[in-house]
């Protein structure tokens, strides 16, 4: 095979890589239904309202099953409600199940417009996309349906005041038939339910049962990512080990597993920037399911607890939280330990995940956050990330800080490299002449240029060191500004309003100078028209490349400069925080280089042309 034929192979390869990694991190929107179609499937709410949920049985070994409808009068939009109301939450809980299904952070907006609605985390049956948590006792030997509190009971409330920190309510049913069945319900000033459940048998017979709680949404979410870097479905922690499975991959409701939890776990979904999990008690042996009901798209989560068995006059407790709310790190992370940290030591341990929860806390709860395969990259670099804009109050600027702190980490290690690089590039016109020299001869040229190597002592592959350093701390940052809430609707300067939205600036209005709104972000034409963040990227990349040896392959140097204006348009539709980072790397790396190579006796300009030769024999330093 001739050489034209390689380098047309290599830059046919090279093309598929670049197309292929295109449409991993850009894939094709998902086609959306729409929500208002006729359902093919038997419908979860019936004409009465009543919805009918997938409820564990009370044995251990029962696999669970389709409960069958209660009769209630009261359909769920008319049923009576208790208001809750904290600094940072807002909603209600349905005495129709005592379902909590109203729920609003206060504190997130949908969009960055002031006047937009506040972010809607649970919603009651009949709503679009419902999203609820409900709690109930299944039956065990003797006892029926009826005679436990399900989807449909109607429960009473000791008081009509709204449920707020330092002020929990309570709810009682009585099946009249000896069991009466209380539920109190807290909340704590961040995101953090507390339910506990009693039962009294004033009966005189037995009573088998078992505690059960319920995450249940109808359909996937929407907004749904479908993002390769993101985990967006099913979590959950049981004794130490996580367990993520998207929604697509959820097994049927006729056929589901379950898993075993002997001291500590929760269970619940993750979306991009929300959470919901079930909490059971410290050392409370439970079993988590989750399971998708296709015939209703019901999604589900099952927290269920051992069954219990009440002589008469007995009674039974159990409490469990529940988490609903943003994945803001440090309220997890507080929840994870246990108590409120205040010392930066403790932070920075709980942060690394080098320190084990309290009794009080969660264990594993920071886990939440999808830190993907780089965690022990992404764990410290977020918490530095974290601190660097507690101290500058600026998340953009905290980016270039991490920056040049994290260039600086690495300087020692990517020295060398930088220096070889230097002498590789001095050394390009002798590489040119041997390359003249030996014509067609490959065997020849490979041999003086190695020679010429050894005689200048400089190891072309060492050069390779920066860029293998710098991978994976790009992708870990990547996913840092990705993933986490901390980035969303982060101001940087000026027009830069959103780090975790791609640069809104668009030389289609000339960067806002022409009376038009610039491109959509997901049209095609805000590829081409891009904004001044991945300009300044394609810039810095071109002058950062410039100090390095060209190949010496005509194609492959043809590649390579090409990749930065390719790159330029690649990352225009990626986070700007990202584009931020990026910018500040290559602006970093080429000062490090362009002084590095002037230390050794280089002069190059701008544009990485050096205008004095080596001195062989001599000092190495140029004129």
């Amino acid at each position: 095979m001739d050489d034209q034929n390689k380098n047309l192979i290599l830059a046919t390869a090279l093309s598929f890589a670049v197309i292929m990694v295109w449409f991993i991190l850009f894939p094709p929107p998902e086609p959306v239904e729409d929500p208002n179609a006729p359902a093919v499937a038997q419908s979860t709410v019936d004409e009465s309202g009543n919805e009918t949920a997938a409820t564990p049985q009370a044995a251990t070994n029962a696999p669970a099953a389709t409960a069958t409808e209660q009769s209630a009068d009261t359909e769920v939009a008319d049923a009576p409600r208790l208001a809750i109301e904290t600094g940072t939450v807002t909603g209600s809980i349905s005495l129709l199940g005592g379902r909590i299904d109203q729920l609003a952070l206060k504190n997130y907006r949908q969009s960055l417009d002031p006047g937009s609605d506040i972010v809607s985390m649970l919603q009651p049956v009949g709503s679009d996309n419902a999203y609820y948590a409900l709690y109930g006792w299944a039956p065990g030997g003797g006892l029926t349906a009826d005679q436990v509190p399900g989807p449909n009971t109607l429960w009473q409330a000791e008081t009509e005041q709204p449920l707020a920190p330092g002020a929990p309510v309570t709810l009682s049913w009585d099946n009249g038939q000896g069991l009466v069945f209380t539920r109190q319900i807290a909340i704590d000033e961040n995101y953090m339910f507390t339910v506990t459940q009693s039962v009294e048998n004033t009966g005189d017979t037995p009573a088998a049962l078992a505690p059960y709680g319920i995450l249940a949404r109808h359909g996937e979410p929407q907004g749904l990512k479908n993002f390769f870097i993101l985990h967006e479905g099913m979590i959950a922690m049981a004794d130490g080990e996580l367990t993520e499975t998207k929604y697509d991959d959820l097994d049927p409701a006729t056929d589901y597993r379950e898993i075993s939890v002997e001291q500590s776990g929760w269970i619940g979904f993750t979306d991009h920037y929300w959470m919901s999990t079930m909490v059971p008690g410290e050392g409370t042996p439970v079993r988590f399911s989750a399971f998708h009901d296709s015939g209703r798209d019901i999604y589900q989560t099952t927290m269920r607890q051992g069954t219990q068995t009440l002589a008469p006059g007995s009674s039974v407790t159990v409490t469990s939280q529940l988490f609903a709310g943003p994945k803001e790190w440090e309220t997890i992370r507080n929840y994870e330990a246990g108590e409120k940290l205040e010392s930066f030591g403790d932070s920075l341990m709980y942060g690394l995940g080098m320190k084990s929860a309290l009794p009080a806390g969660i264990d594993g709860f920071l886990d939440s956050i999808d830190w993907g395969w780089f965690f022990f990259l992404t764990k410290p670099i977020f918490f530095m990330l974290h601190e660097l804009h507690a101290i500058i109050g600026n998340m953009g600027w905290a980016i270039i800080a991490l920056t040049i702190i994290i260039k600086a980490l690495v300087f020692p290690l990517a020295y060398k490299s930088y220096a070889s690089m230097a002498k590789m590039k001095e050394l390009q016109p002798k590489m040119e002449e041997l390359k003249e020299r030996a014509g067609d001869d490959r065997q020849k040229l490979q041999q003086e240029m190695m020679a010429l190597y050894k005689k200048e002592k400089v190891n072309p592959a060492s050069g390779c060191l920066p860029i293998l350093i710098q991978i994976p701390i790009f992708f870990s940052l990547y996913k840092v500004i990705f993933v986490t809430l901390e980035l969303r609707h982060a101001p940087f300067i000026g027009w830069i309003r959103d780090l975790s939205a791609p640069d809104p600036s668009s030389l289609f209005n000339l960067f806002g100078l022409m009376p038009w709104d610039a491109p959509d972000p997901q049209s095609v034409l805000a590829l081409i028209f891009i904004g001044v963040l991945p300009i300044l990227l394609g810039i810095s990349m071109f002058l950062q490349q410039k100090l390095n040896p060209a190949p010496t392959d005509p194609t492959q140097k043809m590649i390579f400069a090409w990749m930065p204006w390719v790159f330029m348009f690649m990352l225009g539709g990626f986070a700007s925080g990202l584009v931020v980072y990026w910018i500040a790397n290559n602006t970093i790396t080429f000062t490090q280089q362009y002084l590095i190579m002037r230390s050794h006796g280089y002069k190059p300009d701008v544009f990485g042309n050096i205008r004095a030769s080596f001195a062989r024999g001599g000092s190495g330093k140029g004129k």
